[in-house]
């Protein structure tokens, strides 16, 4: 059986399993590292520290086919050592598809702060947009606590507000038609972006993720397996995902130095 781990700093990885599991047979590896969390207001130095250690203890723990880089911040802002990574992947804003769908030219990256604020991410619109297409990143980084802290199930109205108070004069006074969920946090706010925003495309790119990790597998298996470690409490976040309906017994794991 094919085995994939998946990681980040908290609830984000979900998203990206959920895709997996829909064209993929394998067993994953569910590796929220709490400790480290959030990704996105980590320094590039200390995040590459932090990711260095996470690829190197899944590689000796668990010797996966494929490792997923389960979140867009370090995805994009370690991008040059990542992609010298054997059996890593990663989740990057999917700004052609975007380009392809949007009718004002106008287009959202939604994505936590260290992303929004690095020239790693002029780069990455520079190269895949053209001179025609406009892009507006937005530091989203206060939404990520909504989906930790589970108030996204506990107090959707104090999430609607939340979303419509911060992405509501960006969207209009820009004209967007079409925003990328640049933080794998954002696919379980959907359904309130789109309540909220009806005219408005949400691209999510862990589709894309799964699709790349099918190709590389190359595996047609009879089930999925699924086991989740944290860094941090095994009950707290055993308690958080018993909310969203997922009863898997949590494991811990400690990075090693």
């Amino acid at each position: 059986m094919a085995k994939i781990a998946v990681f980040d700093s908290g609830f984000g990885s979900l998203s990206i399993i959920k895709e997996l599991k829909k064209i993929t047979r394998s067993e994953i590896i569910y590796f929220a590292d709490h400790k480290s969390f959030p990704y996105g207001k980590k320094s590039t130095k200390s995040l590459k520290k932090i990711i260095q250690k996470t690829i190197s203890t899944l590689k000796n723990e668990f010797n996966p086919d494929l490792i997923v880089v389960g979140s867009n911040t370090p995805s994009l802002l370690l991008q040059n050592y990542l992609k010298n990574q054997s059996k890593v992947i990663t989740v990057l804003p999917p700004l052609r598809d975007a380009a392809k769908i949007t009718k004002s030219s106008k287009i959202a990256i939604l994505a936590t702060k260290s992303v929004v604020e690095s020239n790693t991410l002029k780069n990455h619109i520079k190269k895949n947009t053209s001179n025609k297409i406009i892009v507006i990143p937005v530091n989203i980084s206060p939404l990520v606590e909504l989906v930790e802290s589970g108030k996204f199930i506990s107090d959707k109205q104090f999430c609607l507000k939340k979303i419509y108070s911060l992405l509501f004069p960006v969207f209009s006074s820009n004209d967007i038609d079409v925003a990328t969920l640049s933080s794998t946090h954002l696919p379980f706010l959907l359904p309130m972006f789109s309540r909220l925003f009806p005219n408005i495309t949400f691209l999510d790119p862990a589709a894309q993720v799964a699709t790349i990790a099918k190709k590389i597998l190359q595996q047609k298996l009879k089930q999925n397996k699924i086991r989740i470690f944290t860094s941090g409490s095994t009950n707290q976040f055993h308690k958080k995902l018993c909310k969203i309906g997922i009863k898997n017994k949590v494991y811990h794991l400690k990075l090693r130095n």
